[in-house]
């Protein structure tokens, strides 16, 4: 590893500059800038990730490649000079320059390749993978536009799309070479051979063409480097011009092929947004299966007998659950092997994470839809199917009854949660309750038929972005008073719990979350023109929006304190600032009205005098990567209110506990195994837990018109909306259906133990020594969350591969 003095950074800095841009560094702009220091970065990655590649090809380990619809990465100038150990020298050379850092780091667009925490978890994962030295890469898809780029106009949610790719992205690397041809649609002709195996052949099918662009994965201070492979689909060389007089029709070809990589998640509520969908998912997998095929044989193996000895491949939630179908038809197809040897092979490779709870999110599509697409793969998942269904019939009568429940195929639907389960040798949740939800009740029937296949593996961040990238400041004081071995194994946080008393480092943690609230208060005013108080409670809901997720249980407690201050202005409570950052789904319109109830309130209590600025709300707009690492060292109360059972895990949760925020939240995911470390004095816990929902679901007991009349607290919020308090009945919409719904999601049902426990909140902030303890008590432990462990027990459990 090359070790720059800050005059030979500097200096390199002065010729990138000249070289690229014909520049002096006084000259250039701070985009400029940007690229010439990554340009210098990928000098080095360059030569470590050549390395990586020639040690993985003489070694041949067993490799894990990760299939995602998502990688949620941020940026990554600042990370790669973090695992480059070139940061400090960075910044040094810049200041020295006459530049600010920050100014030169925030020329980075967020990459849209993501949307959430399946996002990020798979983001996380690379980075512990490469840190770790496991031969572990990632697959995706090249999204030219991501998502959306979120505005706010007139506090609605309006949609942009998100130009990340309008100047060059310095971390990607073209691959025309290993381009790759997937095939859509057409009439799939089957015959036998003269030996009796059968011979399929395609006429009238789309082709597209499958290119790779290849980002580095670096790993921290170790010169490990694995790739991320994403694909972009474009034109196959091989298409002739068509005449001038199908012009229109060609432009018309065009666009639907680059559709395939334009976005992310197209909405699936209309026929062709599930087209899309479908198609995206399909294009995804094939491309990387190929290229996972063809590396295997370039390694030497040309018995595809063995490929599950040498290759596992981890299926990111349903997404990718094509693969499965996939791999056999390669096996069968291409490499002529028998049905039960290309399904043992198959059953071999596949592992599978399940991500939610929810029945509504887990996927199906028509199956005409599938067929007219993939017909030849819908071919396969009929025939599994009709195997599964068999065995299930003949081998486990005690299910017969069940198997309705159980089919790959039923009501004319293809479920790739199923597939995904019956496909795979591992299905793991990612948290324990999770875990037992699925055991016990989503998935019981699959778990009584595969006892052995079920496993948990708690979700985790990698603490280099989160703790030593984002907190710097914090993370100097740990280095200081444990050593910075924390850094290479993160569970020896817990060294710090012999300080908890320790005044001197309280008093150093508690300056340090002054300084990063003001830095985010800067950004705040930036953002919005809105001045907070940064001695205030900063109390902190980044999610997407969901009603799950219950930002309108959030929003309940803010308009009962604006109305207890409306009647008492002199009302003895602690200034706080609500800060939410959340995308809506395009097409959930429940969704984007609470965005709209958030901002009409922002706008109603930060401009009212009577309440002297006991309460500000802010609404960050178009939240992402690069808002969270500002966010999220600045949190004092960490917002994790999820209906009990329904969120898988979060990762949220951690990331603020890392960096010292106290959570407020419900018996839910993580945070649970969050209380078990930091013991329930250390978190403030509220709501009913995952069994008492069951119950009210099952037993019909629960009726929210009831809870509405008898809580004089919440009749008021709701007849505010109801009524056109916050604007001419606009939310009118939210209080039908909450009552229409039964609340389902128990916003009013909670809603009395969490304003009570927030004036609990609200009493432990006043005592600064006894919040700080309680915050150093969760940093940590905050160690146990490192996503380094989890991958450490998906290699030794699941993928069964060594670190190299």
């Amino acid at each position: 590893m090359t070790n720059w003095t800050v005059e030979e950074f500097m200096e390199d800095i002065r010729k990138e500059t000249e070289t690229q841009f014909q520049k002096e560094v006084s000259e250039a702009s701070h985009q400029e800038i940007y690229f010439a220091i990554s340009a210098i970065v990928n000098h080095q990655i360059d030569k470590d990730w050549e390395k990586t590649n020639k040690l993985y090809k003489n070694k041949k380990p067993k490799q894990v490649y990760y299939l995602s619809m998502e990688f949620l990465i941020g940026g990554l100038l600042k990370s790669n000079l973090l695992h480059h150990q070139m940061l400090d020298v960075c910044n040094t050379a810049l200041e020295k320059l006459g530049l600010e850092p920050e100014e030169i780091y925030k020329q980075e667009h967020d990459p849209g390749l993501g949307n959430g925490g399946l996002g990020r978890l798979a983001a996380c994962f690379l980075d512990s993978m490469a840190s770790m030295r496991y031969p572990g890469h990632g697959f995706g898809i090249r999204y030219r536009y991501g998502l959306f780029e979120q505005r706010i106009i007139n506090g609605y949610q309006t949609e942009l799309p998100d130009y990340w790719l309008d100047n060059e992205y310095p971390w990607e690397r073209r691959k025309p070479e290993e381009a790759i041809e997937i095939i859509f649609g057409g009439t799939v002709h089957m015959h036998k051979k003269y030996d009796g195996s059968l011979e399929f052949n395609y006429e009238n099918t789309d082709k597209v063409l499958a290119v790779p662009y290849d980002i580095p994965i670096v790993g921290y201070q170790n010169q490990i480097v694995n790739t991320l492979r994403l694909w972009s689909a474009e034109h196959t060389s091989a298409e002739s011009p068509l005449e001038f007089k199908d012009y229109y029709h060609e432009i018309d070809h065009q666009h639907t092929i680059e559709q395939i990589s334009g976005f992310l998640y197209p909405d699936d509520s209309s026929h062709e947004g599930k087209h899309l969908r479908i198609k995206q998912q399909y294009f995804l997998v094939a491309a990387s299966l190929k290229q996972i095929i063809r590396e295997f044989k370039n390694n030497g193996n040309n018995d595809l007998q063995k490929l599950h000895e040498k290759v596992v491949i981890q299926i990111n939630d349903t997404h990718p659950s094509l693969a499965i179908p996939e791999l056999m038809r390669i096996l069968m197809d291409e490499e002529g092997f028998s049905w039960d040897n290309a399904w043992m092979v198959t059953t071999k490779t596949f592992a599978y994470t399940n991500h939610t709870i929810m029945s509504e999110a887990l996927e199906k599509w028509p199956t005409d839809m599938i067929q007219h697409l993939l017909p030849r793969l819908y071919m396969i998942i009929n025939e599994i199917n009709e195997r599964f269904c068999q065995g299930i019939w003949f081998d486990h009568p005690e299910l017969r009854l069940e198997i309705p429940k159980m089919a790959i195929i039923a009501d004319n639907q293809v479920h790739m949660a199923r597939l995904a389960i019956v496909g795979s040798f591992s299905v793991n949740g990612v948290a324990k309750l999770h875990t037992e939800i699925l055991k016990q009740q989503e998935m019981k029937e699959f778990h009584q038929l595969y006892p052995g296949r079920f496993q948990n593996k708690t979700n985790g961040i990698t603490h280099r972005r989160w703790l030593l990238m984002v907190n710097p400041r914090l993370s100097d004081v740990i280095s200081e008073t444990i050593n910075d071995r924390w850094i290479y194994r993160p569970r020896e946080l817990t060294h710090l719990l012999r300080h908890i008393h320790d005044k001197p480092l309280l008093t150093s943690i508690g300056k340090i979350k002054q300084q990063n609230k003001q830095e985010l208060a800067n950004v705040i005013y930036r953002m919005t023109g809105i001045k907070v108080d940064e001695q205030s409670i900063f109390d902190v809901q980044i999610k997407r929006l969901h009603e799950y997720k219950r930002q309108l249980l959030n929003v309940f407690h803010i308009m009962y304190l604006y109305n207890e201050l409306k009647d008492n202005p002199t009302l003895d409570i602690t200034p706080r600032t609500f800060i939410f950052g959340a995308k809506a789904a395009p097409s959930y319109y429940f969704a984007k009205e609470v965005i709209k109830l958030i901002n009409t309130m922002a706008e109603i209590i930060n401009h009212d005098p009577t309440i002297h600025d006991k309460l500000k709300v802010v609404f960050l707009e178009n939240y992402n990567v690069s808002l969270a690492e500002k966010i999220i060292p600045a949190t004092d109360l960490s917002e994790q209110i999820s209906t009990a059972s329904k969120e898988a895990s979060g990762t949220g949760n951690m990331k603020m506990m890392m960096n010292g925020a106290l959570t407020i939240g419900t018996l839910d995911g993580a945070n649970i195994e969050i209380k078990n470390l930091v013991n329930e004095s250390n978190i403030f816990l509220f709501g009913l837990r995952a069994e008492e929902v069951y119950h009210y679901y099952h037993s019909g007991e629960y009726q929210a018109y009831e809870e509405y009349q008898t809580d004089e607290r919440i009749t008021q919020i709701m007849n505010q909306l109801r009524d056109g308090l916050y604007g001419y009945y606009e939310f009118k919409d939210i209080y039908y259906h909450l009552l229409s719904t039964n609340d389902s999601y128990f916003v009013m049902k909670d809603f009395a133990d969490y304003v009570e426990t927030q004036q609990c909140v609200d009493q432990v902030y006043r005592n600064k020594d006894e919040w700080l303890s309680k915050s150093l008590i969760n940093i940590a432990h905050s160690g146990k969350f490192s996503s380094d462990r989890t991958i450490k027990e998906y290699a030794s459990s699941i993928w069964k591969i060594d670190n190299i």
